[in-house]
Order: C-alpha cells, then structure tokens, then sequence
C-alpha cells in the first residue's frame, strides 16, 4: 500500500513539474521574464503558487528549469544524428554532410530549439554564466567523442578534439542558424551549400595529409 502511494506521489509532482515548466515556458516566451509573475505561472499550471515555491525557489530557477528542459530536447536531437550518420557510413564526408543536414532539419522544426534560442537571446542577464557553459560542453560532448575515434582510426587528423569540434560547428550548423532567416526552396538551397562548402573546408584542415594530397588537382 504504501508503495502504491509513493508511486502516486511521484507522478503527481511530475505531473506538475510539466505543466509548471510548460506554463512558464508560455509566459517568458509570451511575456518575457520581467512581466512573467509567478502568480500567473501557478494559475496558468493550475497549481498553487506556494507549489511552484516549493519546486523551484524563485523566478530565476524556473528560467533556468525552463531553458535546461528545452536544452535536454536538442542534446538528444544532437545525439539522434550522430546515431543515424556518424557510426557508420562509407564516406566521411557525406557523412558529416548528412549529420549537419538533420541538425538543421531538426531544430527547425523543434518548438524546444526555438523555445531554447528566443529565451537565451532575451533573458541571457537572467541566466548564470555556467548554464552556458554546461550547454556549450553538453552540446559538443557527443561530437568530441566521435572525432576523437575518427583521429585514432585515421580517418581525421585531431591533434584537439574539442578545438576540432568547435571549428567544425562554426563552419556548418551554427554558421546556417546565424543566417537571415528566408523562406521556400532558396533557403534550402542556400542551407545545403552552406554545409557543403563548411564541411570541406573542416575536410582541408583535419582530414589525414594523404587524404588531402589525394583529393588534391595535379597540374
């Protein structure tokens, strides 16, 4: 019996846990941070406002369950490519291609990425530098790992993993949500070179001497 009730207990406050998470969500995206009361948080969830208290302490931490939450959502959109691209393939630089591809397919259709992107953009002040930091580390977490294998098997020449990563980020994925945001087949266009082009130039840099020598033209 008693286990019965713990059981009921634990998905009671889960149950809460969502729709507070998902109300305040509404409200700092909506609203913003500042004008988001906890009062309205607690009505909008349908919960008291001494329960959002008790779950999360403050404002502040309901911004930053609310951001880790969506967070959580893209690390697995993030670990969901390097599952279906980077593990097995026969070209590496298709390979990547592909894996950059649906990163961007993904996000741009993952409420949590949009959610995730506005409110770090608006309310960074109120989020502590070492959010960031964490999702700078856990966003690039799987990828190190994955170029590190390739630098020991050969097919990359590595000397930094986590340097690697960072560059091949900023030439593929990142570069293509930095840009203006258009619409139709334009973009999709524009998306695919920017990958394309990105990946190659990581290529030039990190792929093995011989590789490079090889894809080289001769005169």
């Amino acid at each position: 019996m008693d286990n019965m009730e713990n059981k009921k207990i634990r998905k009671g406050s889960s149950d809460k846990r969502a729709k507070i998470i998902a109300a305040a969500r509404d409200l700092f995206l909506s609203d913003g941070f500042d004008r988001s009361s906890v009062d309205a948080v607690a009505a909008k969830a349908g919960v008291s406002k001494r329960t959002v208290y008790d779950y999360y302490g403050d404002k502040q931490n309901l911004l930053l369950a609310v951001v880790e939450e969506s967070s959580s959502a893209v690390l697995d959109m993030i670990e969901q490519g390097i599952s279906d691209h980077l593990r097995e393939f026969e070209d590496l630089k298709q390979a990547l291609i592909l894996f950059c591809e649906q990163i961007v397919a993904s996000a741009n259709g993952s409420s949590d990425y949009m959610a995730l992107i506005r409110l770090v953009m608006v309310e960074a002040a109120n989020l502590p530098d070492s959010f960031f930091e964490r999702l700078d580390n856990a966003t690039e977490e799987g990828i190190i790992r994955r170029f590190t294998e390739f630098g020991q098997t050969g097919l990359l020449d590595v000397p930094d993993p986590e340097i690697a990563t960072k560059h091949f980020a900023a030439l593929t994925f990142l570069l293509v949500f930095n840009q203006p945001r258009k619409t139709g087949a334009l973009e999709e266009e524009q998306t695919k070179r920017i990958i394309t082009e990105g990946v190659h130039v990581f290529l030039c840099a990190y792929a093995p001497r011989t590789v490079q020598n090889e894809n080289q033209p001769s005169y």
